[in-house]
């Protein structure tokens, strides 16, 4: 297989162990590409999903195992461990099977701007309002991706590629809208106060590239709903790619990027 070859590259909120996570799609990017170091910015395997009901298909060990061929290879694979997979923090500092455990990460991209990497739940006290709310949006999360499986199955049925209805329905709601600006606003803060170039996060499965109040903010979004992970090419240009039956360029941001302005749509 041809593979295509990206210096850098980052996924996050992978959620192997949970019904709808799109393996096999993330196992056709992995095959199909390269690098020198891969990202794993958090929530790879959902340990919560897992403890409330055992499910594992094929595709998910696969996965695993072509993640620890590329480290076994050659890739530096870095994991910083999530809040599904928070177990995991406990090997912060270690080396498990040739994959590096770190809480946060500073990476240094080709054109010599630091990215502060971390998962992301850290902000959560910037986007949670009170515990019932919580509860409320976690069902009615579920009960997203439900209808994004069945409109899925539907789709494939009259020869429709993959759409995240869960994607689109949650950038119509208002509380969603504000849960995911504050999010933001909480990564960029801490990116500033960190005096980095910018920030890469996961954990709102919400893909986004962006500059705000100066700083590039990144997140990979996720493997449930939208399929997407970053890439940095030769020149330090990091790009958003969906990846599922369909595969694109959403978005880019120069190395010199400064501005709203300086990110492009594909």
């Amino acid at each position: 297989m041809t593979q295509t070859y990206y210096p850098t590259i980052w996924i996050s909120d992978v959620h192997l162990g949970y019904k709808d996570c799109k393996a096999e799609f993330l196992l056709d990017f992995l095959n199909s590409t390269r690098c020198d170091t891969l990202y794993l910015v958090g929530d790879i395997v959902d340990l919560w999903s897992l403890k409330r009901q055992f499910f594992w298909h094929s595709s998910h060990y696969q996965v695993l195992e072509c993640i620890q061929h590329k480290a076994e290879n050659g890739t530096k694979v870095i994991y910083i461990p999530g809040n599904h997979d928070e177990t995991f923090r406990n090997y912060v500092g270690k080396t498990l099977f040739h994959v590096e455990v770190h809480k946060t990460y500073i990476h240094t991209t080709s054109a010599g701007k630091q990215f502060l990497l971390l998962h992301g739940d850290d902000f959560d006290s910037a986007t949670r309002y009170n515990k019932l709310i919580s509860i409320i949006g976690d069902a009615a999360y579920d009960f997203l991706l439900f209808l994004n499986r069945w409109t899925n199955r539907v789709r494939r049925l009259y020869g429709g590629h993959y759409w995240s209805l869960a994607s689109w329905l949650k950038n119509r709601v208002h509380k969603a809208r504000e849960a995911i600006h504050a999010f933001e606003q909480a990564a960029v803060h801490e990116a500033k106060k960190r005096g980095v170039d910018g920030i890469i996060c996961g954990h709102i499965h919400q893909p986004r590239i962006a500059v705000m109040d100066g700083i590039v903010y990144c997140n990979d979004g996720d493997w449930i709903e939208n399929c997407t992970a970053l890439v940095e090419n030769e020149q330090g240009r990091i790009e958003l790619l969906h990846w599922s039956d369909i595969k694109k360029v959403l978005t880019v941001v120069e190395p010199e990027a400064t501005s709203p302005e300086d990110v492009k749509a594909a």
